[in-house]
């Protein structure tokens, strides 16, 4: 059988994907929910793994074989759906397909929901481009150089919605964009504003193993131990902060990232981020979210906005974004790291692009990451670059 039409067997036999899902993915090919707890699914659970005979009992080489060659065949959406496909069929396969994929950081790929968690490539930038509609206050977020030159190959990954508050603003992210209910397994995570749209704090789901994740909210600490409701607990990750601009000077706004998930350590020389590799139960998340939340004496990643240059003849300011940003707004921004010259970082790290998001048509902008950030992470600095900040420009 050829491998194509065996792959396209083992989709059509996978049970993992309700009506619900399928209509959600149509422009994005597969989707594979997160695990509510590893292999410890209900039997109704949309995400529990059926054992199917034949499939399930395949010599453990020769079933490596047949995902490797699927793995390597399969670079980029759509076709990367056959990879989750091959993870769908059963738990013996799933298995052995999580040990095949590699992470961002090492192949540039995103197979898994937990991909969007984990940090981007070193070596090349992940392009994205957001889409925004006005009128329902969502955002969303697909894998792909633009809407025209991707077509239908965009991988919808992420989607945020916009809940205005009395004396805040919150942007709620989901991996779907009908289910933002904090109690959902869809549920990732949040960026929430102050009054004044300078401060923003980025809320994550789960706590990524040794970080710097810490709340400097002692209610919040409290609510983490109570758990009075069934919604998952929230851990801040990152801080953004934007420069107020007092005396109305023009010029780009000028802002900075605090990445408490992140050590500063991470851009050195062998350093490196952390990694989740699967999402966590809720439950184990609320006994183990007041204890990670201690404070911790390691520096923190900074971000801060790369500096533009006044170009003379245009008159205005300017930013190489190597042709991914096409139209001047005040919401492009480039981040780059800032290191003290205590930690030792080299220059040519510190000058890296991190992080770039930018205009590239009406309600279209470009959002290019790569290591040591997140999918999430970066999605979250771009939203808050779509708040409104009288006081800042």
């Amino acid at each position: 059988m050829p491998l194509k039409s065996f792959v396209r067997e083992i989709g059509n036999m996978s049970k993992k994907f309700t009506k619900k899902e399928k209509h959600e993915c149509r422009r994005g090919g597969a989707y594979i929910a997160p695990d509510s707890s590893p292999l410890s699914s209900t039997a109704g659970s949309s995400t529990a793994l059926t054992e199917h005979g034949r499939w399930a009992n395949l010599p453990p080489e020769l079933l490596l074989d047949i995902i490797q060659r699927v793995e390597a065949r399969e670079t980029c959406w759509p076709g990367r759906g056959d990879v989750v496909a091959c993870a769908s069929v059963c738990r013996s396969w799933r298995q052995i397909t999580k040990e095949v994929v590699k992470t961002p950081e090492q192949c540039g790929f995103l197979t898994f929901p937990i991909s969007l968690k984990q940090p981007g490539s070193r070596d090349t930038p992940i392009e994205c481009f957001i889409q925004r509609e006005k009128a329902t206050s969502t955002y969303r977020l697909y894998m792909g150089l633009s809407p025209a030159l991707s077509g239908n190959l965009n991988k919808l990954l992420l989607v945020a919605k916009k809940v205005r508050r009395a004396t805040c603003n919150d942007f709620v992210i989901s991996l779907v964009g009908n289910d933002f209910s904090r109690s959902s397994n869809n549920y990732v995570g949040k960026l929430k504003s102050n009054f004044m749209g300078t401060k923003f704090n980025i809320f994550d789901s789960q706590p990524p193993k040794d970080s710097l994740v810490r709340s400097t909210n002692r209610s919040l600490q409290k609510t983490h131990l109570r758990q009075v409701s069934p919604r998952k607990p929230m851990f801040i990750t990152a801080k953004i902060s934007y420069e107020l601009n007092v005396l109305r000077t023009r010029g780009p706004r000028r802002m900075k990232c605090d990445m408490y998930s992140i050590p500063a350590s991470a851009i050195g020389q062998g350093g490196t981020a952390p990694t989740p590799t699967a999402f966590t139960n809720c439950n184990d998340e609320a006994r183990l979210g007041f204890k990670t939340l201690k404070s911790t004496q390691n520096v923190p990643l900074v971000l801060r906005n790369k500096a533009p240059r006044w170009h003379e003849q245009l008159q205005c300011w300017c930013l190489n974004f190597k042709g991914r940003v096409t139209v001047a707004s005040v919401k492009n921004f480039q981040l780059v790291a800032a290191a003290e010259p205590s930690q030792n970082v080299a220059v040519p790290e510190q000058e890296k692009v991190i992080l770039q998001f930018g205009k590239i048509g009406k309600d279209i902008f470009t959002m290019d990451y790569r290591y040591p950030l997140s999918a999430l992470q970066a999605f979250a600095i771009s939203l808050s670059s779509f708040d409104t900040k009288p006081v800042c420009e």
